[in-house]
């Protein structure tokens, strides 16, 4: 594979992830992947091992008694409290909190990289999908030093314990395959990284 398809690979995979994690099923931004992952043959094109993602396709084509809209509130937004709540802080701070000193570390560093990236919801920057969509900008961008600094800083330090909290608790076998796709995903990333992932205690 060349480096320019591998860049569109990783910047695909990233954006994809992102906006399902990030905005919610019904949007126009999530709608057409949701019907992707529902309805065709995505895990040909996904860069990972294809006897490791049928088993997810499956679970995604899944019936559910819970509406995906539904399930996607009840994970992500409340009113009652979150299985997995989807903020970095929560994970990296011991007060769980958002808006803890892991986001303003996250935030600092943004400003130190001149990385101005806008929140469209009324959330704190270290949310799961909006650093994926940072990820697939900053790959899009060839800024790779950026993106194997945020992914080694800000994002994998925290993400694998709270995909495995989420397939383990999400009770949806959409949101179950779709946490397992990401915890492939991203593990696949880290291994190509150069800088090594920061180890940061989990308070959750």
């Amino acid at each position: 594979m060349s480096e320019l398809s591998q860049r569109e690979s990783f910047a695909f995979c990233a954006r994809v992830l992102g906006a399902l994690f990030y905005y919610p099923p019904e949007s126009e931004q999530a709608a057409p992947l949701v019907a992707a992952l529902t309805q065709s043959d995505w895990w040909r094109d996904w860069p990972l091992a294809e006897e490791s993602l049928l088993p997810l396709a499956k679970a995604m084509r899944e019936p559910a008694t819970e509406p995906l809209r539904d399930a996607w509130q009840r994970l992500f937004i409340g009113p009652w409290a979150l299985p997995a709540p989807p903020w970095g802080s929560v994970w990296l701070d011991r007060e769980s909190v958002l808006f803890g000193e892991s986001t303003l570390s996250l935030r600092q560093w943004m400003r130190d990289n001149n990385i101005h990236f806008a929140m469209e919801q009324n959330e704190p920057e270290d949310s799961f999908g909006a650093l994926l969509l940072l990820t697939a900008w900053l790959t899009e961008t060839e800024r790779d030093a950026e993106r194997d600094q945020l992914l080694a800083w800000h994002l994998l330090p925290w993400s694998k314990r709270f995909l495995a909290v989420l397939a383990e608790q999400a009770n949806h076998p959409f949101y179950v395959a779709l946490a397992e796709l990401a915890q492939l995903t991203l593990a696949q990333w880290q291994e190509g990284l150069l800088i090594p992932v920061a180890d940061k205690p989990l308070w959750r």
